[in-house]
């Protein structure tokens, strides 16, 4: 279903402008603050923004209502509505049991470990490019059971996909998607001639699932390895930047997590909850409805701002700090709903991994007092840039 088009200017007043330099260089600042002015506002971008973390819990809670079919293009299960979407859901649901996600800690161990090491013998780095983005590419390709130089060609696709989306240039973007198709084809053909390694081979196990009783089509596992990749990458890289600049600028609870040899996910958890390292999703609205005071009809745009809802202080007491000890409980850090985040158990157990290698390999990480990161621009989030420092521990001996 193509996603529905904007309604007429004139039927709604804007309330804010996306993006105005203002919410561009500030996100979070600029969403807090239209959340308590306004929290359903409209815009000719967005459609209706909804802010406060009442009315995002009311749309996850009415799938019904605000429909996930915002595209043309298939995204299984993302942009889908029951009962299409719930039989897609039970498929993909158990390569992410927590068992099963736990038997890839070693894989992914060796894979932070490779990569935290290079970066310590640096000393300074730049944590986006030759941290972040490395481990959440390389990690994704232990997961898929696909060769480690693969990583290298997912970055580049990643990169070359955010200009063209950027610049809108349609004709770069469907040669991507063929790009993409043909790199998924290849790994398929590969996946079945021979497993790698001794980890699971989740490509091979997609390639031979069946959903309603018969094989998947090529394009509908396509999809779905384009969100669990080239998907996943951006956001764990977005966030293993958040997290990294968290510790950074708390040497004493870096310190405390470097004495107990474990980042727990509860702080994980709080401190990407209060710098989320996804600024949106859409939705479509099937039928009359109201939403924060406002009257909402069908095939209106809707966009959760999940940044704002997880700083709402109606949710979150002192919603703008991190309490390492927070009930989670209400975070909507991995959605709610028949939509939540499967994947999350897996995020987890990546993000605490690169914490605690990096925290093993040094006795201190620092900014970088020289050069300054530079926080993304509205619509990505986190940091586009991030240089650190990582000290090293003295060698026993050395002068």
């Amino acid at each position: 279903m193509p996603e529905a088009e904007p309604r007429d200017g004139n039927e709604h007043s804007s309330d804010w402008n996306p993006h105005a330099p203002v919410v561009v260089a500030d996100q979070r600042t600029a969403y807090d603050e239209l959340r308590e002015r306004c929290p359903v506002a409209h815009s000719e971008a967005l459609g209706w923004s909804v802010l406060r973390h009442a009315e995002v819990q009311q749309v996850l809670d009415d799938p019904d209502t605000f429909s996930n079919v915002v595209s043309q293009h298939l995204s299984v299960p993302n942009g889908m509505d029951p009962p299409e979407h719930t039989a897609f859901r039970a498929l993909i649901e158990p390569y992410f049991e927590p068992s099963r996600v736990q038997s890839f800690e070693p894989a992914f161990r060796t894979a932070a470990r490779a990569i935290v090491s290079a970066a310590v013998s640096r000393g300074s780095v730049e944590a986006m490019s030759e941290l972040a983005t490395p481990f959440a590419a390389l990690v994704q390709c232990r997961f898929m059971g696909w060769p480690d130089e693969v990583a290298t060609s997912l970055i580049q696709w990643i990169e070359e996909n955010q200009q063209a989306v950027r610049q809108r240039d349609r004709p770069v973007l469907e040669r991507l998607a063929r790009d993409f198709e043909l790199l998924v084809a290849r790994m398929l053909d590969e996946s079945r001639s021979h497993a790698r390694g001794d980890s699971p081979d989740t490509t091979k196990m997609l390639s031979e699932a069946r959903v309603d009783g018969r094989a998947l089509t090529t394009a509908e596992i396509a999809s779905i390895l384009r969100n669990w990749t080239a998907g996943e990458i951006g956001t764990l890289a977005v966030a293993a930047g958040i997290l990294m600049h968290y510790l950074a600028t708390h040497p004493q609870e870096q310190q405390d997590h470097r004495n107990a040899s474990y980042v727990s996910t509860t702080l994980t958890d709080e401190v990407l909850r209060a710098d989320g390292p996804l600024v949106s999703n859409r939705r479509r609205v099937t039928r009359p409805t109201t939403l924060g005071g406002r009257t909402l009809q069908p095939n209106d745009r809707v966009t959760l701002m999940w940044i704002a809802a997880d700083r709402d202080p109606r949710a979150f007491d002192a919603a703008d700090t991190v309490v390492a000890v927070r009930d989670q409980g209400r975070s909507l850090l991995y959605g709610s709903g028949i939509h939540a985040c499967p994947g999350a158990p897996l995020a987890r157990l990546e993000l605490r991994i690169l914490g605690e290698e990096l925290l093993a390999a040094t006795n201190q990480i620092t900014l970088d007092p020289h050069i300054h990161g530079q926080r993304a621009a509205a619509p990505a989030a986190g940091w586009a840039s991030l240089p650190i420092r990582l000290h090293a521990p003295a060698t026993p001996g050395a002068n």
